[in-house]
Formats: structure tokens, C-alpha cells, sequence
């Protein structure tokens, strides 16, 4: 009986090193934008595989600088889908790896209820101080922005009351804390489905800027790693999906 018992937890212990020596790390750099769905997504991830994400959120063109400076990052899921693409035509990035995860979509966006109406009108009015957006240099979601002012003709009017952040986690922060009246944001932001953010909205018509087509990329210091390749994967499944799907993203 002691030996059954014996074979038994070596067993046990046995099984627990196996599955400890098969899970692994990833360094994923993930765009401000999806910080929300990721967070969700990396603990299910783990949960359902083993591997751990190790996440660092920040503006695409920043992660790009430190790409090409060495930093370890070893998964990129950016807000554009030019980054992915340059870094592949720079060796950076593994070829045939790069795929579409998300279409994002841009919100004008206030803290409070009534500031912003349904078609956008509140910024031909002016009836604000202050407009928040991301660097247009650094983050698509700030280009995005910039890009509808223009198309409404309205960005040379606008311009002096725009404050910058480094990317869309900022601009949604200067907004939230009132020190801009009014920014754009990723719907992904204002929309949770645990939390929805308090205040007024209205969602950019796709017409008025580029299609933000958000890429994943497996980056060359990732290349040989089950967990980078197995997140890659996993953002494919229909699990991941409905989370996505569910924060406002488009497939």
C-alpha cells in the first residue's frame, strides 16, 4: 500500500515538472489601445495553456525605437499594421508570422454627460478649452484623430487647443482627470464590458480616417519560443474573438 502511495506521488510530482518544464514567458509589447482586452486575454491564456505573458503597453512608435534598439520584446501587438510590416522588411520581425488581430475605432470622447453629441458637432461649435489626442508622430489612434480634423476642415481652428500625450492611455487619463474637455480615444476605452466609462460620445464614422488595422507580429528575439508561438495561436481562437469582439473592435 505505502508503495502504490509512493508511485503514486511521484507520479503526481512528476506530471506537475512536466507541465512547469513545458509552460514559458513571453515579452509581449501590447498598444495602449488593447491593454483592456489583453489583460482579460493574458489570464486566460495562462489559465488554458500554462505560458505566461509578460506585458509591457505603450505607443506603437515607441515600441518601434526600442525594437530597433534591442529591447526584448518578443510578441508586438501594435495599433497599426505599417509597424509589423516595417520591422518584417528590416529583419526584425519573423516573416509570415504577421496577422490582423483587430480594426480599432476612434471615439471623440468627454467625462461628461452631454458635452459630446451623437454626430460630432461639438467640435465645429468650440465649445471646449482643451482637446486631448495621442502623438499623432507615435500612435496611429492620435494620427486617426488628427486625420478627421482635417477631413472636417476644422483641424487649423482646433490646433491650438490640442494637448499631446505620449499615447492613447494618456490622452483617455487627460480627459478622465478634466484636464482636457474633450479627446479622442479608442472605443475600446470608453466601452468595456465590465465598465463602460461615465460622460459622452460619439464614434467617428471610418470614413473621416484610415482604417486603424491593428497587427500581431512574432519579433526575431521571440522566434524559438513556445509561448510567443503559442499566444500567436491563441489570439486566433474563437475564445479570444469574443473577447475582442466585445471591447468594440471590429474582425
Amino acid at each position: 500500500m505505502e508503495i502504490c502511495l509512493n508511485a503514486a506521488l511521484m507520479l503526481g510530482v512528476l506530471s506537475l515538472w512536466s507541465s512547469l518544464a513545458l509552460a514559458d514567458e513571453v515579452q509581449v509589447a501590447v498598444a495602449a489601445n488593447f491593454a483592456g482586452p489583453f489583460q482579460k486575454i493574458a489570464a486566460d491564456f495562462a489559465a488554458d495553456t500554462g505560458h505566461k505573458a509578460v506585458v509591457i503597453t505603450g505607443s506603437t512608435g515607441k515600441f518601434y525605437t526600442q525594437i530597433k534598439e534591442g529591447a526584448p520584446f518578443e510578441v508586438l501587438l501594435a495599433a497599426d499594421d505599417e509597424t509589423p510590416r516595417k520591422l518584417e522588411g528590416e529583419g526584425l520581425a519573423v516573416k509570415g508570422q504577421r496577422f490582423t488581430y483587430a480594426k480599432g475605432k476612434l471615439v471623440l470622447w468627454s467625462s461628461k454627460a452631454g458635452v459630446v453629441d451623437d454626430k460630432g458637432e461639438v467640435l465645429s461649435k468650440g465649445g471646449f478649452a482643451r482637446l486631448a489626442l495621442a502623438n499623432p508622430k507615435l500612435a496611429p489612434y492620435g494620427a486617426a484623430g488628427v486625420e478627421t480634423l482635417k477631413a472636417l476642415g476644422l483641424y487649423e481652428a482646433v490646433a491650438p487647443k490640442i494637448v499631446q500625450g505620449d499615447n492613447i492611455a494618456q490622452a483617455f487619463q487627460f480627459v478622465s482627470t478634466g484636464n482636457a474637455d474633450v479627446g479622442f480615444v479608442a472605443l475600446s476605452q470608453v466601452a468595456p464590458p465590465d465598465k463602460p466609462a461615465v460622460g459622452s460620445w460619439w464614434v467617428v464614422p471610418a470614413r473621416l480616417y484610415t482604417p486603424i488595422l491593428q497587427d500581431a507580429a512574432l519579433l526575431k528575439k521571440g522566434e524559438g519560443n513556445v509561448a510567443a508561438a503559442a499566444l500567436l495561436k491563441y489570439l486566433k481562437g474563437d475564445k479570444v474573438r469574443v473577447i475582442i469582439k466585445s471591447y468594440g473592435y471590429e474582425l
